[in-house]
């Protein structure tokens, strides 16, 4: 996909943004039904440069607000935290796509998972949100985090009903590709040059045939 561009978009968002907008743009029904439509999901992770751009149009300076620090008080509650974590993790990801901003927020994000997995805030949400709670683990390059997200994904797996039984399958196969890349690697080889990081030869080879997960 075309790389976006890195800055964001200059018309204000509307004065009633809230975690809810956020969540209503990201789950549509998806998280009163426990997990969405496949249509949801194509979105999510094939939505190409207009999904990109629309996130960039509609959210763009709240994802700059929420890296600043400036939305704290969305730590409150569970889907407001989720919502939060949403801005951090999967947001500049789609605004600064192919650049080192796309990952700014994933410290702050797995800080906010990893302090709601120990007051137990996942077990408050629906399936499809404990998923994207969980995803900040997936994207670490940290393999403590990494196994823990597999541990999660797991729990998950064995924990839904039948009917999102296949949907959360797929989410831990995710997870575990992650894993072992950074169990291999130590990091992400598809984020060096982003970041300005030097490759080595394995990590080379690694990049020729390895997933960049849209980056």
């Amino acid at each position: 996909m075309p790389s976006s561009t890195s800055s964001t978009s200059s018309s204000p968002l509307p004065i009633s943004t809230s975690p809810e907008l956020v969540l209503d743009f990201w789950f549509g029904d998806g998280l009163k039904l426990g997990w969405p439509s496949q249509d949801m999901g194509k979105r999510w992770f094939n939505g190409g440069p207009e999904l990109d751009e629309e996130i960039r149009q509609t959210f763009g300076k709240l994802v700059e607000q929420a890296l600043a620090g400036g939305l704290a008080g969305w730590e409150a509650q569970p889907l407001s935290r989720l919502a939060l974590v949403i801005l951090l993790d999967q947001f500049p990801r789609h605004i600064f796509r192919g650049k080192g901003q796309a990952f700014a927020g994933d410290e702050q994000a797995q800080r906010l998972v990893s302090d709601a997995l120990a007051e137990g805030i996942d077990e408050a949400l629906p399936w499809i949100g404990r998923v994207f709670l969980y995803m900040p683990l997936t994207h670490a390059e940290n393999l403590a985090l990494q196994e823990e997200g597999v541990r999660r994904f797991s729990a998950l797996l064995a924990a839904v009903p039948e009917a999102h039984r296949a949907s959360a399958q797929g989410s831990l196969d995710f997870a575990v590709k992650h894993r072992d890349i950074v169990a291999r690697y130590g990091r992400f080889p598809h984020r060096n040059t982003a970041l300005g990081r030097t490759s080595s030869a394995l990590e080379f080879e690694f990049l020729k045939i390895g997933p960049r997960f849209g980056q």
